[in-house]
């Protein structure tokens, strides 16, 4: 662990908004949506930075991991296309400060009102009685069923006209070819006579 005092430039975890606008740019690289508005992501970058503001852990780790950015990126992150962005946070995957955005950001970024209008999500209906009764079966989202009536006779063609009399050989000669074998009660038991003492 690093420790605020040991590193100069760890003492300045005082959040800048320029530190904002790299985590917004983070969030947006790892979570990419085209059809979401910022606010959402702005959002999310604020919820990561107050809790950053709560735990000096996660405050250090976050510096760090905005600081690694800059040096991996050779300069602003944000600044870099989608491509090398996306590179250089899976350089970073399994870190601290990469674990903590993306914890954050999956508990926070889609339970956002204005994602659930962009998803097509209605929202909870636990306090409007549930979808019981508000169409839970409403699949507007999916294609339309192809339904075609069958048209052809209305009477039914037989294919096996003596599938009883097939099953019943077909058990007989398995019972031909596979003897009991079994210890236990069955049509093949040798009668026992009355024991007495």
């Amino acid at each position: 662990m690093a420790y605020p005092a040991k590193y100069p430039q760890l003492n300045d975890t005082e959040l800048t908004a320029e530190a904002r606008s790299v985590l917004i740019r983070v969030i947006r690289v790892a979570f990419p949506h085209d059809s979401f508005p910022d606010g959402p992501y702005e959002r999310t970058a604020d919820t990561i930075l107050k809790e950053a503001e709560n735990s000096t852990w996660f405050r250090v780790a976050l510096t760090q991991g905005l600081l690694t950015l800059s040096n991996l990126a050779g300069g602003d992150f944000r600044d870099l296309n989608e491509e090398d962005a996306t590179k250089v946070l899976k350089r970073i995957e399994s870190t601290e400060f990469f674990g903590f955005v993306r914890r954050t950001t999956v508990l926070n970024l889609y339970d956002n009102e204005d994602v659930w209008n962009v998803l097509g999500y209605e929202g909870p209906s636990f306090h409007k009685g549930g979808y019981i009764n508000r169409g839970f079966d409403d699949l507007d989202w999916l294609p339309k069923a192809r339904i075609e009536t069958y048209v052809g006779p209305n009477t039914l063609v037989e294919i096996a006209t003596n599938a009883s009399s097939a099953k019943g050989q077909y058990a007989a000669t398995i019972n031909q070819i596979t003897p009991n074998t079994s210890n236990q009660p069955g049509h093949n038991d040798a009668e026992m006579a009355e024991v007495k003492k």
